[in-house]
């Protein structure tokens, strides 16, 4: 392995900026950046009048967040679990993205616990699907419908 010293006199921009009166940045730098901190004044706490889960990165908080429902049921569970692990690990993304699809269908069968039929190809967006792209709805629905029909035939065949 080659270790050769460098002489950094010699490479083209090195120390550009160690002489301070041939900045580089001048006027559009004025000073350094710690001798102008932002003054910036924290929004008063907003009051949690539910469950809010935080990231055990953070020691508090947020001052400021978004409240719709508070975590309940199975996703919930597994929310609190990912919010246990850091931002950076798959133990705290993958159970948040599974906790979504699971609070998909607990709304499903809390509809229908209501009485409410849910407009799921509605609310899925299959309106605009159809009207975007017609062709592929067709072939999504006839590959729908062709497993819906063999797995129907297999059901009802009898062993022989």
């Amino acid at each position: 392995m080659n270790t050769q010293k460098i002489n950094y006199q010699e490479v083209k921009g090195w120390g550009i900026d160690a002489d301070p009166l041939n900045e580089p940045t001048y006027p559009m730098k004025e000073g350094d950046a710690e001798d102008k901190i932002t003054i910036w004044e924290r929004p008063d706490q907003q009051q949690a009048s539910m469950e809010v889960l935080t990231s055990n990165e953070r020691a508090t908080i947020p001052a400021v967040f978004g409240q719709t429902i508070a975590p309940q049921g199975i996703s919930g569970h597994i929310r609190r679990y990912a919010f246990n692990h850091s931002e950076s690990r798959y133990r705290h993304w993958i159970p948040l993205l599974i906790a979504d699809r699971i609070n998909e269908i607990e709304g499903i069968i809390d509809d229908f616990k209501h009485g409410k039929a849910p407009h799921i190809l509605l609310e899925k967006g299959w309106r605009a699907r159809w009207k975007l792209n017609k062709k592929s709805v067709m072939k999504k629905a006839g590959i729908g419908l062709l497993l819906a029909v063999t797995a129907a035939v297999l059901v009802k065949r009898k062993p022989s």
